[in-house]
């Protein structure tokens, strides 16, 4: 049948001869509903408007002599089901119906793609032309199919793709690239995971140059698989954060305390901490240490201090530091601490020990309470020593990252943990504040985000410190289409969260599905207005951004200096762009911190920022001279893979760069 040969030609050749690619901008939805449209679009980048990326919905007309010049022209359509544009392409119904609960996508043909409702309907015909991108598991039934016509191309579904847009179909926005179509819109602001557990054998160069395609600003790197120095994973650590700051990554320790490392448990048996039931805590991967005894925690301490001085850290991450578990006092084979150091300071406090609280009903209370203050204890005496790393190293970041306890309170009392609390220490400290979201609520649609940021929001002093954590991973609850976060649903999660939080984490790198990297950047991207005028471009956004552009640039009526010549960096507000005749002397091409202004000045540039950290640019040629805020900087410049990298000062500052 020639729908399944297409199938199959297409897991072999795909991206063999891709379709040359072409920035679209806008979208336009046939009809009185839109649908889900709207938003499976936005979470690539594309903005309401046209003309553009036009989508027909089922049962809307869509004639062939309209349509077809329109598509030959240049045009994008999406169709949905059955349409005399489909017809006259050679997209055609049978009188076969076959059942549809499961699908396979040639991005990915092993990956269980299952929809929660079974559909119905008639099995189509493709033409020879056609890539084939997503067919019925069982039957084969082409459901995704694209073709290519003069310029432009058309996108079959067989279905609408849902109430959600991600519910069946979540390879769509790859279906479009395919296609030729290229997101207008990009972000470098995103921060990842990593364990090296996973990736030892791997090419740092590879990985660092595939991260920040991606869209990610920094590294947050498991620093328990380092904490006892090894010559081997040393010399790995050392190359991957040298290839991070040659990418304008930045490179963070990620401590999970109190899990130490596997040595230190080893080493330490009497710093285990205990469950209710007398248990050593090895709860899951995590093996935790009672930080409570005084001679454990120096011990620890002076591992920690150790680890911040061996490598070139921009920051630390003070993750998860509280108790286990989620099922809270309801399972005591994992609830702590029960360490004797901590019940002997209940027991002096409350006059019973902490067995026996557990066994009163109405003492449970203070156990509970008990526990929340312990925690808050913990997190200030590290942060404290982590305020005194960052006054040996300048541009230090502090992160904490602690489970959200405000869309799901039951969290507070199952871990210990009291985000009003802890954000009380953001002033002091001067710590970013990640919300890791529980899973309890992975369950969740994107839109748990907007309404995570209001609470998070309203505790605050500081909102453009907080961040949001997004766990990429198998859900234990019934989830559809797929167990793990992928494509089109993976794209909104993210372009929600960055919507409204200053920064967006994803834990981990490793568990992104490598269809999904190529398009993160342009997930995380938000803008207030884009809007093709003339031969202009206007553009209005909140945040810096990156937009989509082959050449050089006039921005506001001036050369603009940031641009890589694919992609203009962009500041928050208003900016008409058009094009220029010439690049500047010199560029900025890549750049970690938030830019506030730029514009060239004589035979260099000058350009504002903040940066909560030291921040990184890089110029495509070498500069003669960097001066900052006025004064002459002795800064090194090194070679790097887009060109020439130097470290800047954290804070807000003004830079000149001379060619």
């Amino acid at each position: 049948m020639r729908f399944l040969i297409s199938f199959w030609g297409l897991l072999a050749l795909s991206g063999a001869h891709p379709a040359p690619a072409k920035v679209f901008h806008h979208f336009h939805v046939v009809g009185d509903d839109p649908g889900a449209w709207p938003a499976i679009l936005a979470a690539a980048g594309f903005t309401p408007g046209a003309p553009g990326i036009t989508v027909i919905r089922q049962g809307e007309a869509a004639p062939a002599e309209q349509w077809l010049p329109a598509v030959e022209r240049g045009g994008v359509v999406i169709l949905e089901g059955d349409s005399d544009l489909g017809r006259a392409l050679g997209i055609l119904p049978t009188s076969e119906r076959v059942a549809v609960r499961s699908i396979r996508d040639a991005r990915a043909p092993k990956l269980p793609i299952i929809w929660q409702k079974e559909v119905n309907l008639a099995v189509h015909t493709l033409p020879e032309e056609a890539k084939l991108f997503a067919r019925e598991r069982w039957r084969g039934a082409p459901v995704l199919a694209g073709i290519r016509r003069g310029e432009g191309a058309v996108l079959w579904v067989a279905t609408p793709p849902g109430d959600l847009g991600y519910e069946r179909y979540p390879y769509l926005i790859h279906a479009l690239a395919d296609l030729g179509v290229e997101p207008p819109l990009a972000a470098r602001n995103l921060w990842a995971f990593f364990d090296s557990a996973y990736r030892m054998r791997a090419d740092v160069e590879y990985l660092a140059e595939r991260w920040r395609k991606a869209g990610f600003a920094a590294l947050h790197v498991a620093a328990w698989q380092h904490f006892e120095p090894d010559p081997q994973r040393d010399e790995f650590l050392r190359a991957l954060i040298a290839a991070c700051h040659r990418r304008a990554i930045l490179v963070y320790a990620w401590l999970e305390l109190p899990h130490v490392s596997e040595r230190f448990w080893e080493e330490h048996p009497q710093c285990r901490e205990k469950t209710a039931l007398g248990q050593d805590a090895h709860l899951d991967w995590r093996k935790l240490v009672n930080l409570a005894d005084p001679s454990c925690a120096q011990a620890v301490r002076a591992g920690v201090r150790s680890l911040l001085e061996r490598f070139d850290w921009d920051g630390a991450n003070l993750a998860e530091l509280y108790f286990e578990s989620l099922e809270g006092a309801g399972n005591l084979a994992r609830f702590t601490p029960f360490n004797s150091h901590v019940n002997g300071q209940f027991e002096k406090l409350h006059g019973l020990s902490m067995p026996a609280a557990l066994r009163e009903p109405g003492e449970l209370r203070k156990l509970l309470d008990f526990r929340s203050q312990l925690v808050h204890r913990l997190q200030r005496e590290w942060l404290e020593e982590l305020a005194a790393a960052r006054r040996q190293k300048s541009g230090f970041e502090i992160v904490l990252t602690q489970i959200d306890d405000r869309m799901d309170p039951s969290v507070r009392d199952a871990l210990g943990v009291d985000s009003s609390g802890v954000l009380s220490l953001m002033d002091e400290f001067g710590f970013t504040f990640l919300a890791e979201d529980p899973a309890t609520i992975w369950h969740l649609g994107p839109q748990r985000y907007p309404q995570m940021w209001e609470k998070y929001r309203a505790l605050a002093r500081r909102p453009e410190r907080l961040a949001v954590d997004i766990n990429i991973v198998e859900r234990y609850q019934d989830v559809y289409p797929t167990k793990q976060q992928t494509g089109t649903e993976l794209f909104q999660l993210v372009h929600l969260a960055a919507g409204t939080f200053p920064r967006v984490a994803l834990y981990f790198e490793a568990s992104i599905l490598p269809q999904d990297a190529p398009f993160l950047a342009a997930a995380a991207a938000r803008v207030r207005r884009l809007e093709k005028v003339g031969e202009k471009l206007v553009v209005e956004s909140d945040r810096p951004v990156g937009v989509r552009w082959d050449g050089a640039a006039m921005v506001n009526g001036r050369l603009w200096p940031a641009t890589d010549g694919k992609t203009l960096w962009l500041p928050a507000g208003p900016h008409v762009i058009e094009r220029a005749g010439k690049h500047p002397p010199l560029r900025l091409t890549d750049f970690n911190g938030r830019l506030r202004t730029a514009s060239v000045a004589g035979e260099g540039i000058e350009f504002s920022y903040e940066s909560e950290s030291r921040a990184m640019a890089v110029f495509d040629k070498k500069p003669s001279a960097i001066s900052v805020d006025g004064e002459k900087a002795d800064l090194t410049v090194g070679e790097c893979a887009g060109g020439f990298s130097v470290f800047l000062p954290a804070g807000q500052h003004i830079v000149t760069a001379r060619r």
